[in-house]
């Protein structure tokens, strides 16, 4: 897979796991766990594969019982400490911290990346991407290669632009991604600063600071939980008449004057294959030729989509 490719799938030698066998029996309940920082992600995973997992003979209530953990980035290594402690046969997570800390713990059980954002070999979570060697697979997004890509883009939209706020979760969540915007930033002659906000409770206060550093455009980088919360994020930006660039393209629809990323559609739908393939108990095609397999297959380019124009801003 090419590396301008938005979209990751981790392949062969992680799924090694498939071709263990799940027979069904009778008397066995099967286990699965999902973590993430939002509901509306769980609620999102829960009607994309609660049909499909019935469909492959495993129902919630007969066979199969799934946990469900939540909580804010800074809870992940204890939400991961408690999925683990239900003994699960899969896990399911939307944050690169959760995964980290299983990952660490157990080095059988199968792991869904399900939109990571962060590249698994620098995590340590894979020797390759073709070949991960390991317990960990499912969707890499390149978040922080897109949220580069934003700041370049708001840049062109807003080319007097000097001061850009960057909406951030508090440590550990988006330290690294930070890193990267402000060093983009840097080379572009502009100044970004973080504004921290791990949720709706801090939205206020973190636009409130903005105002006072006369910020003049905002990046709002990727996140479960700024998506969730994108037309509430959008309304304080238009507040405070700061032209923004999101993390998808729908967002723009919320009220971003930009939105840019991958197709959801495309991420759900790759991230199904890999937890078909994971219950079934069989492998469904060749890492080594991956490229030629539509079980691999993801958009070759991520979505943009301009909001509608306030001549406020």
């Amino acid at each position: 897979m090419r590396r301008r490719d938005f979209i990751t799938l981790l392949s062969s030698a992680a799924l090694a796991w498939c071709t263990k066998s799940y027979a069904q029996t009778p008397d066995k309940v099967h286990r699965a766990a999902v973590i993430s920082p939002t509901a509306t992600a769980i609620e999102n995973w829960r009607r994309e594969m609660i049909p499909e997992l019935a469909g492959l003979g495993f129902t919630e209530g007969r066979n199969l019982v799934v946990t469900y953990h939540i909580g804010l980035p800074i809870r992940m290594p204890e939400l991961a400490r408690e999925a683990l402690a239900a003994r699960p046969d899969v896990v399911v997570a939307t944050s690169d911290i959760a995964i980290r800390e299983i990952s660490a713990a157990s080095s059988s059980v199968p792991i869904v990346m399900a939109f990571g954002g962060r590249d698994p070999v620098a995590l340590g979570l894979a020797q390759s991407l073709g070949r991960p060697g390991g317990n960990v697979t499912g969707v890499w997004m390149r978040s922080h290669d897109l949220d580069r890509k934003r700041i370049l883009l708001l840049h062109e939209a807003t080319p007097m632009a000097r001061r850009i706020a960057v909406l951030a979760g508090r440590p550990p969540m988006h330290v690294e991604m930070f890193k990267e915007i402000r060093q983009t930033a840097s080379e572009l002659g502009l100044d970004a600063r973080a504004f921290l906000a791990d949720g709706p409770a801090d939205y206020a206060s973190a636009f409130a600071e903005m105002r006072a550093a006369h910020v003049e455009a905002l990046a709002i980088p990727s996140s479960p939980v700024f998506f969730r919360d994108a037309a509430i994020l959008s309304q304080l930006a238009l507040e405070a008449r700061l032209p923004t660039v999101c993390e998808w393209a729908s967002m723009a629809r919320d009220g971003c004057l930009i939105g840019y990323g991958p197709s959801r559609l495309g991420l759900v739908t790759s991230r199904r294959k890999i937890e078909r393939c994971i219950w079934r108990g069989r492998i469904a095609w060749n890492g080594e030729n991956c490229n030629n397999e539509p079980f691999c297959a993801g958009p070759a380019a991520p979505l943009i989509s301009i909001g509608d124009c306030d001549s406020s801003m």
